[in-house]
């Protein structure tokens, strides 16, 4: 027993302790967070300014202007951005990646709390650090054909919102849409006249009657009691009995009654939400950062099943948006790459061993491999998502190569004639140091990963930490769990004679590789040309391709982003909508929609009222992909609609767009001192892109930026002070007549606020001349109109002012259709260079072209490192550097098969890709690694060079095309895009069969070639 190897004697504790941490990896996969894309703290703080209706330029000289200001002083900050519009400014700050994001936010707090004084008080300011978690992962409407809008509003917030708030992991409910129920003063102009009543003194009245205070306590009967004085209004004539002065002459009580009608009323709002075209509200839920996306969606389910049987009769309640299905659907489809790429792979070594007990020794350490990958996941607290799921995936061909190589080893060596055990033996001792050797080297080529910042290096990250994880595992149990199974599984030597070394590679194969290594071996001239063959190829294929910065998606959905002309009506504005909606109902794959014209359903904070979006979601089952339904539906409605401005984004890609600030492929920035020289500019580009091919979706900055036109009522100080006017006085008049003046005091009735609104009749607002006309009483009691008090002037719309690092600029946007993002931006860098503008205006590219440029450069930056870390792997493994050199030159060559299959497969190259190009020099530095240790192994026997070589070629040709095979099975299910979520690493996976396929012939002639001529 003492010539047995350790697993023999220790087999049923290894076997005990793997298995205990496959289960604890099983138990523990329930416990990790699920989510779409991997927790990111992007350096990203979002300043929120809402100031109601106040004119842009007042608000960018007393708003936007000491904002960007005082937080320019803020640790860390290295970008700001900055829109101003009418009554609203977003403030967008870009920070370091290497700060701390919960400190700056504090420090971004601070900075607004000393600037507050400085801004209007009428001022809303909000800052939010922003994440994933800052857009919703479920969205429902809430219709109903005979329940009013107002009862579905307060169903919404006051019933179904705490529902939903309370559930573990939910952040917040956002109600959208509705009617909010309030109470509505409806003051009578002439009976204001007769009594002398203004509407300050209306208000004034509501707020010290309808109030409940307490003076204080007194004692009573051995107790102590608070004491309340109430004027409190429950009822509509509660607010009429209010009184609001009594006359000077007979002093008598002038009640609201007397001088207004108090009904019950709305709120009103310029906004509109439906969903299916029927008026509908939205409840949006948010979940926490930390939260688990799956588990969140499925609590929040279960309420709402609760919550439809409570519902009223006729009360429809449905998801309109739902981010879990795709992490669902993506746990699944991995779950199925896992098993096909466990078949295909037990197939090839069926094929090559003709032994099942061999094959289900090797292929038994994927499931496990992946198990034992959970409990590191847990540990280094990563989540399940779309990256992490789809290293999993990618790991399938990956992990079985190690297991691979000991059951082949230890196959040949009892082939050979030994005993199992001596066979288990003499091949662990044999391959331990090439295995360990060529497991790092995949490994160390995700470790520049690390200095990686941004999107790239957060998502890439997550991947190569769990395929560099389950490449660790497979190593460790490919020499502890394959051995020990060895035992059990692998049948001992045949009775009947050894079969011949090298029977499952036809011997046909096997002479035309000696032959192709003997002539790379004696005709360096021959190596040379087909090395420079290659090269020249490989640069061919790249040039070819096209280039984006992450892969299209099929989410299932869209947004359909809209803008109508400035200044439209709300009535305007929603008969073109309802003919959108219309088309879309009307296109078989759509399942459903839900719209908000006024707001919006990610960050933006500037929304006008003729803008908005519509979700649409996508029927699962359907003959056509999201793109071609998209490309249909832009045709139809701009033919029906060619004054409406349209955008459409996949909803996924949307969200990584805003929170990087880059949301559109094309962002053209203007830069100029001179407004008008802009203003004149943008519009000829935006003009000059549309021409292009394949460029859709052009929005010029300037048109889509236009507020609409506003009225100024210029008071006239000295006219208003002999009419007994203050301009202030005059404001609220104002505000009365047009959306009303909101009292201080709610009335509050079953614990819910009830607004008290002070709001003229409908037809003091129906026209200018009628608002002009409207006569308004002073607390004096004198008299006057609108129209003698102040002058009118009509102000056209003004344009939204962005700023980026104090600078103004206009920026042209654009969206791409059956165009590459590298093809795209070089026919309008070339536009652009035709046009000859002005040296006064400064370009500069932004949106995606400017990420994806970033990102390229920092891969390649990953890439240069990956290869001096494993070329210094192969340094100390082997001594010198032939190995090395040898190595990775077919590693390198190895690429020429990366491009040819993209370009085969019209895949363009992205950041996936890109990651794909990287992983396969770790991988295929592996083959050499085997091979050049056969051959050193060979040579200590006292085997000439030339021979040695030969017979480590011959040796290696097996095992190398087995786990060349078996990785190409592993990636094929991704290849495929099968199932949801795997379009995002699908370039990455045809990346690698690509460099595989191309590396099974470069290691096996240039590798050992490279290393013959340096070594001898």
């Amino acid at each position: 027993m003492a010539g047995e190897h350790w697993t023999a004697r220790h087999g049923k504790s290894i076997i005990f302790v793997i298995l205990t941490f496959v289960a604890a990896g099983i138990y523990l996969a329930m416990t990790i967070p699920v989510a779409v894309f991997p927790e990111v703290d992007f350096p990203r703080v979002l300043v929120g300014v809402d100031n109601g209706v106040a004119p842009i330029d007042q608000m960018m000289v007393t708003i936007t202007r000491p904002i960007e200001e005082a937080v320019n002083s803020v640790q860390g900050l290295e970008r700001v951005q900055s829109i101003t519009s009418r009554g609203s400014a977003e403030i967008d700050l870009f920070f370091s990646w290497k700060v701390d994001m919960f400190q700056t936010l504090e420090r971004v707090n601070a900075a607004l709390a000393r600037v507050q004084a400085e801004v209007p008080a009428t001022a809303k300011l909000r800052a939010d650090r922003l994440t994933f978690a800052a857009f919703p992962i479920i969205g429902y409407s809430l219709t109903s054909e005979t329940v009013p809008m107002t009862r579905l509003w307060e169903l919404a917030t006051y019933e179904l919102k705490p529902r939903l708030n309370r559930m573990l992991g939910v952040s917040t409910i956002v109600v959208q849409g509705g009617q909010e129920p309030e109470f509505e003063v409806r003051p009578d102009p002439a009976k204001l006249l007769q009594t002398q009543t203004n509407i300050p003194a209306v208000l004034d009245a509501i707020g010290r009657s309808n109030m409940i205070d307490s003076p204080g306590l007194f004692e009573s009967r051995h107790q102590l009691v608070l004491s309340l004085v109430s004027g409190q209004a429950r009822t509509v004539g509660d607010i009429s009995n209010i009184v609001v002065k009594t006359t000077a002459t007979t002093n008598l009580p002038v009640r609201i009654g007397d001088i207004a009608t108090v009904s019950p009323s709305v709120k009103p709002v310029y906004v509109t939400v439906t969903a299916n075209a029927k008026p509908a509200v939205l409840l949006n839920v948010f979940r926490q950062p930390d939260s688990n996306t799956v588990a969140v969606a499925d609590a929040v389910h279960a309420e709402v099943d609760q919550i439809r049987r409570d519902l009223p009769k006729g009360v429809d309640l449905q998801p309109f948006y739902d981010q879990s299905n795709i992490v669902n659907d993506s746990i699944t489809s991995v779950r199925d790459a896992v098993l096909i790429g466990l078949v295909l792979a037990s197939l090839i070594m069926v094929l090559f061993l003709r032994d099942w007990g061999t094959s289900l020794v090797a292929g038994l350490v994927i499931p496990a491999t992946l198990a034992v990958t959970f409990v590191v996941l847990r540990v280094l607290g990563e989540s399940f998502n779309l990256m992490t799921l789809g290293g999993l995936a990618a790991a399938v061909g990956l992990v079985i190569d190690d297991a691979i190589v000991v059951v082949e080893n230890i196959v040949m060596h009892r082939d050979g004639g030994q005993s199992r055990a001596d066979a288990i033996r003499s091949a662990i001792a044999e391959i331990r140091a090439p295995l360990v050797g060529s497991t790092i080297t995949p490994i160390v080529v995700f470790l520049p990963l690390v200095s990686i910042t941004g999107v790239t290096g957060t998502f890439f990250r997550a991947l190569a930490v769990t395929v560099g994880m389950a490449l660790l595992t497979s190593l460790a149990l490919a020499l502890t769990w394959t051995p020990t199974l060895s035992h059990y599984f692998i049948r001992d030597r045949e009775t009947t004679g050894t079969r011949r070394r090298h029977d499952a590679v036809p011997p046909r194969l096997m002479r035309a590789y000696e032959r192709t290594l003997r002539t790379a071996l004696k005709r360096p001239l021959m190596l040379v040309i087909a090395t420079l063959v290659v090269v020249a190829g490989a640069y061919v294929c790249y040039r070819a391709l096209g280039s984006d910065l992450l892969p299209e998606m099929d989410e299932g959905g869209f947004i359909l982003d809209y803008i109508m002309p400035a200044g439209s009506s709300l009535e305007e504005t929603n008969r073109v909508l309802v003919g959108v909606e219309q088309i879309l109902r009307s296109t078989p794959e759509v399942e459903g929609t839900s719209r908000r014209t006024g707001l919006q359903l990610g960050l933006a904070a500037v929304t006008e009222t003729n803008t908005g979006d519509i979700a649409v979601k996508l029927k699962p089952k359907r003959d056509r992909a999201s793109d071609e339904v998209i490309a249909e539906l832009r045709g139809k409605i701009r033919a029906a609609y060619p004054m409406l401005d349209i955008e459409f984004v996949q909803l996924l890609q949307d969200m990584i767009g805003d929170l990087t600030s880059a949301p559109e492929p094309i962002a053209i920035k203007m830069f100029s001192q001179d407004p008008k020289l802009l203003q004149q500019w943008a519009p000829r580009v935006g003009d000059a892109i549309k021409k292009i091919p394949g460029v859709v979706d052009v929005l010029d900055g300037i048109e889509n930026t236009v507020s609409g036109p506003a009225t100024l009522f210029h008071v006239d100080p000295v006219i208003a002070a002999r009419s007994g006017f203050t301009p202030q006085e005059i404001e609220v008049d104002v505000s009365a007549i047009m959306q009303g003046e909101p009292a201080q005091t709610p009335v509050v009735l079953n614990d819910r606020p009830y607004t008290i609104r002070v709001r003229f009749p409908e037809s003091t607002r129906s026209s200018v001349d009628a608002i002009r006309n409207t006569l308004l009483v002073s607390a004096t009691g004198k008299t006057g109109t609108l129209g003698s008090l102040s002058t009118i002037e009509e102000i056209p719309g003004q344009n939204e002012v962005r700023r980026e690092n104090l600078q103004r600029n206009v920026t042209v946007t654009a969206r791409l259709e059956n165009v590459d993002l590298g093809a795209g931006i070089a026919a309008v860098q070339k536009t652009l260079a035709d046009l000859n503008m002005p040296p006064a205006i400064r370009i500069a590219y932004g949106g995606q072209y400017a990420e994806q440029q970033q990102s390229f450069h920092d891969l390649l930056v990953v890439l240069v490192l990956a290869i001096l870390l494993v070329f210094t792997v192969l340094l100390f493994e082997f001594g010198s550097f032939a190995a090395p050199i040898a190595i990775l030159a077919s590693a390198v060559l190895s690429t020429a098969g990366v491009f040819l299959a993209l370009l085969v497969t019209r895949t363009t190259f992205n950041l996936s890709s890109f990651m794909g190009v990287i992983m396969v020099v770790g991988i295929v530095a592996k083959n050499g690694i085997l091979l050049l240790d056969a051959d050193q192994r060979f040579r200590r026997e006292g085997l000439p060079a030339e021979e040695s070589m030969i017979r480590a070629g011959e040796r290696r040709l097996r095992p190398i095309m087995m786990t060349a095979l078996a990785t190409v099975a592993g990636m094929i299910p991704l290849a495929l895009a099968i199932g949801a979520g795997s379009q995002m690493l699908q370039p990455l996976a045809i990346a690698v069969i690509g460099g595989i396929i191309a590396s099974m012939v470069l290691s096996l002639v240039i590798t050992p070639a490279v290393h013959y001529y340096l070594a001898d």
